[in-house]
């Protein structure tokens, strides 16, 4: 029912396109990320029910990364800190690149498959279980 994963990003990866591809690659039709532990030398976040995004300078530590994964697309959180250990998190987007390495656990439903749709009501696309 559940399989875990773990897989390590190295220096110059994108964060997000990277654990899409390894969704990709190992079938993976329903998941959720658990753990990220890592760092940035850039991180581009959407703010909360906004569409504007913000690019962040590095160094950045990654203090957490969660989400929702599907085979086309991936629905992460994250927060970061920054090296005075200001911290700002948001919708992790392409471009967030890792610096020195990201270390992710993450496991996968084989019970059940999630996709996205259009939900006219929150304009964006959600989440649909199929078990």
């Amino acid at each position: 029912m559940i399989t875990p994963h773990a897989l390590r990003l190295t220096q110059g990866t994108d964060l997000k396109e990277s654990i899409l591809q390894y969704v990709q690659n190992n079938q993976i039709q329903a998941g959720s990320l658990l753990s990220c532990v890592g760092c940035l030398s850039k991180a581009i976040i959407r703010l909360a029910d906004e569409s504007k995004t913000i690019e962040l300078a590095g160094p950045l530590e990654i203090l957490t990364l969660s989400g929702t994964l599907t085979p086309s697309h991936v629905h992460l959180h994250i927060s970061v800190a920054d090296a005075k250990g200001k911290v700002i998190g948001g919708h992790l987007v392409e471009g967030s690149i890792v610096s020195y390495t990201a270390e992710i656990c993450l496991v996968s439903y084989s019970n059940m498959a999630f996709s996205r749709e259009f939900d006219p009501q929150t304009q964006f696309d959600e989440l649909v279980i199929t078990a």
